[in-house]
């Protein structure tokens, strides 16, 4: 029997399951491929075993950063990207670093440094989840972090002052959406209809930016010109995470959740046995990633330092 795990995060709000894009990834991506992590909300970064959110614990093991906790998954034998191809293995990398480097300063900057946002959103929203007196210290703590990592990614030549700096993320962060929503296209996912790595970067970039309420809301309004990545979205929190406008689960569907993660269990046992079966199967076998065909995609057309790089 497979360790248990057990993944500690940011809550959420406006109808999220975590306002931390950081976490959504990994909650995503356990959605995606059945991994039956038991997700705790903490209100402390301190209180987590190595001061960083999200993370996984299983056993004595202890995990931080979303590339290294997928890539953990994935030697459980929980693979989103069970399906795709060596160059879209490849393709995944290269827009995982296009989002850390166009649209993760922006992100940033929209949450922490933005100072209406900040001071009547993000402040408060914290400092809320946050015991006294630490709450004094902590949004603003990160607040800094926000802005050095903007800084030093950002803030070299030919861009010296911090209205340049602020110019220029916006700006990259705009082209990125664009060429995500190219990307995309009518598909249902980047990849098709099956959920992948790149859907949970993507979505855990993008649902903050489209569902927080912010005064302050440039991002969010190039991001709501463009339809599909919005579609995106929504059809994700529905389908995967069933959350109401509040943000809560619907009576009765953490038992149905429950039983869903069962089923996913004995159907990864199942897959075990057969795989020992075939002497024809692949080497290293996963299981395939779980689709939900319960409910029905809504209507419509149709990734402080870098990540570590994502093992295809």
């Amino acid at each position: 029997m497979a360790a248990p795990m057990e993944l500690s995060c940011w809550g959420g709000d406006w109808g999220l399951p975590s306002l931390h894009p950081e976490s959504l990834t990994v909650m995503a991506y356990a959605k995606f491929s059945g991994a039956p992590l038991t997700v705790n909300t903490i209100n402390n970064s301190w209180r987590a075993p190595k001061g960083d959110i999200p993370v996984l614990v299983s056993e004595d093991i202890v995990i931080s950063q979303p590339a290294k906790i997928l890539n953990f998954l994935r030697k459980q034998k929980y693979n989103a990207d069970y399906e795709l191809s060596a160059k879209q293995g490849a393709d995944t990398l290269a827009y995982i670093a296009l989002l850390e480097e166009k649209l993760l300063p922006a992100l940033l900057h929209t949450f922490w440094i933005e100072s209406e946002n900040y001071c009547s959103v993000t402040k408060p929203w914290f400092a809320s989840r946050i015991a006294f007196p630490l709450r004094l210290y902590l949004p603003g703590k990160m607040s800094r972090e926000a802005l050095n990592r903007i800084l030093l990614t950002k803030g070299g030549p030919p861009l010296y002052s911090l209205t340049e700096v602020e110019a220029q993320i916006y700006r990259d962060a705009k082209e990125c959406l664009n060429l995500l929503s190219k990307r995309l296209g009518t598909s249902q996912f980047f990849f098709g209809d099956m959920p992948t790595t790149l859907d949970a970067f993507v979505f855990g970039f993008l649902a903050p930016v489209y569902k927080v309420c912010f005064p302050r809301v440039q991002l969010q309004e190039h991001l709501k010109q463009l339809p599909n990545l919005c579609r995106f979205c929504d059809d994700i929190l529905t389908c995967y995470f069933r959350l109401t406008v509040s943000g809560h689960s619907p009576a009765g569907q953490d038992t149905a959740d429950a039983n869903l993660q069962k089923l996913t269990q004995l159907v990864n046992k199942e897959s075990n046995l057969i795989e020992k079966m075939d002497d024809n199967l692949r080497k290293s076998p996963q299981h395939p990633p779980r689709k939900l065909t319960t409910l029905k995609l809504a209507a419509g057309g149709e990734e402080s330092s870098p990540l570590s790089r994502l093992s295809p």
